[in-house]
């Protein structure tokens, strides 16, 4: 689940108002018994899940007792995971949802915290909590129960209501007096100044007003990392992210798009370095790819099925088609868990990390950006362009053909993308066209990958004769949707070359 919160300070001397007014007409506040919780922090001994706003907890009083709090790039805003599980041994699967956080490093306890909660219900005219408001009195215990320190914070909660009205209660509470607080966990504030140093996953900062190469190639790779490791949990969760995406999907991209990079980049970093990584990023796209795949199939086979509600197609030949790609799926997936529960994957983690603290670079990772860069770009749109490239596409080509221009497409995207940041308005324009571009030719292959897949599936089952028409009119539709781009394609092509968009290649 996502937990959204803000948090305020206040003294001892501070006097909860009343909230009633936040509660909407025919609503009330519903005061709930004050409880006590003693919660348990694990961490690493140098604190990587406290650096990094990661928790993992055990708090008596709390059902489940075990506890993830992951989080997101919006302050206020965490996904929240709860597990049963013993005092003393955390869920494994929670561990693994910290991997890309402690790395392989033991867990011990490193902080416990004693709360003392008031809380207040702000619901609707039917009873449905629209917002939770606690008033929590902390203590923080060493090892043999004694007092180390003491604070008092609020924290109202999202619960069905929505945002206004967490700043409406917000207000109230300032009015009386209250501090708008950071986000900073209890236990964070609990740890002190170790727990509040920077993270061992460096945040990328943005480039300076003229940057070296080199600063644009950190600047990627930190970016690369970041969107990789914040994507393992949600993919080890199957977390929805929205508008029908994935965590699967977005994984994959970024072990594709920082392999790329590495590519584009290679002049100007050490190849000794890169290229195990990106032999390793190769590895683990590949594993989440199949995964990938098939999510892609699924989705695809219910919208072609469902295409034509003039000329429908038997559902229940479409569930069996269904029933085998899930199947496909279900050991996608466990080849996933598989991958990431690794040591190979361990170890490629513990590289990534350090690459984005401090990427090897050569002596030309020296020059001005604008001088350096466009050279470097104008490798992978030669081969876009040239002869085995666009210039040499039959239209009536086969599948193949095309497709080997799409990974020319995207990697000549990638670049662009990659340089675009220090190279302004151009690269952007081009990048923009190009993503349209691929759009073009992702359709393109989806579709023709899923006529393959039907007919596949259809002859698999050779004797299943209501498969195999439905099989063979799905494939059709597929195959009219590869007709459809190919037409398609030259239009995008022609706008993403104009002279405007590619006058800064050399």
């Amino acid at each position: 689940m996502v937990e959204e919160e803000q948090k305020y300070e206040a003294d001892d001397a501070y006097v909860l108002p009343d909230l009633s007014a936040t509660a909407p007409a025919g609503g009330r506040v519903r005061e709930l018994p004050p409880v006590t919780l003693v919660a348990s922090y694990l961490d690493t001994v140098d604190l990587r899940l406290a650096r990094a706003g990661v928790s993992l907890r055990h708090r008596q009083g709390d059902e489940p007792p075990w506890t993830v709090k992951l989080p997101t790039d919006t302050p206020g805003i965490r996904h929240e995971i709860s597990r049963a599980g013993p005092t003393g041994e955390p869920p494994p699967e929670l561990v693994e949802l910290v991997t890309v956080f402690h790395r392989g490093a033991p867990l011990a306890p490193v902080a416990v915290v004693r709360t003392v909660r008031r809380a207040y219900e702000v619901c609707d005219p039917a009873g449905a909590v629209l917002a939770e408001v606690v008033d929590d009195r902390v203590t923080v215990l060493d090892g043999t129960g004694a007092t180390t320190d003491a604070f008092r914070e609020l924290e109202v909660e999202r619960k069905a209501g929505d945002r206004e009205l967490l700043d409406r209660v917000g207000a109230v509470l300032r009015d009386a007096g209250a501090r708008g607080g950071s986000f900073t966990p209890k236990h964070v504030r609990a740890l002190g100044a170790a727990a509040r140093a920077e993270p061992d996953l460096v945040t990328p900062t943005g480039l300076p007003a003229a940057p070296t190469a080199g600063d644009v190639v950190t600047e990627a790779v930190r970016h690369g990392v970041r969107r990789l490791l914040t994507h393992d949990p949600l993919v080890r969760l199957r977390a929805p992210l929205g508008d029908g995406d994935t965590a699967v999907h977005q994984m994959r991209v970024a072990c594709r798009r920082l392999r790329s990079d590495l590519r584009t980049f290679a002049p100007l970093v050490r190849t000794s370095w890169a290229r195990p990584l990106r032999a390793e990023l190769h590895w683990l796209a590949g594993v989440l790819g199949a995964a990938r795949d098939v999510e892609v199939l699924r989705d695809r086979l219910r919208r072609t099925a469902t295409a034509d509600p003039l000329s429908p197609l038997d559902p229940a030949a479409v569930d069996r088609l269904d029933d085998v790609l899930a199947e496909r799926q279900r050991r996608a997936l466990a080849a996933v868990d598989d991958a990431l529960r690794s040591r190979r994957y361990l170890a490629l983690v513990d590289a990534l990390v350090l690459a984005a603290r401090s990427p090897r670079l050569t002596r030309r990772a020296g020059a001005p950006a604008k001088r350096a860069l466009p050279r470097l770009v104008a490798r992978p749109w030669r081969r876009l362009t040239g002869p085995d490239g666009v210039d040499g596409l039959d239209p009536a080509a086969a599948d193949e053909r095309w497709h080997t221009v799409r990974k020319e497409g995207k990697q000549a995207r990638y670049a662009v993308g990659a340089v675009a940041p220090a190279l302004g308005r151009g690269a952007r324009r081009l990048s923009r066209a190009l993503a349209r571009v691929q759009d073009v030719l992702g359709e393109h292959q989806d579709a023709a990958v899923a006529a393959d897949t039907w007919l596949g599936i259809a002859a698999e089952r050779s004797t299943d004769h209501d498969l195999a028409v439905t099989a063979g009119r799905l494939a059709e539709r597929e195959r009219e949707t590869v007709r459809r781009m190919r037409t398609r394609f030259p239009a995008a092509w022609h706008r993403a070359t104009r002279r405007r968009r590619t006058r800064w290649l050399p």
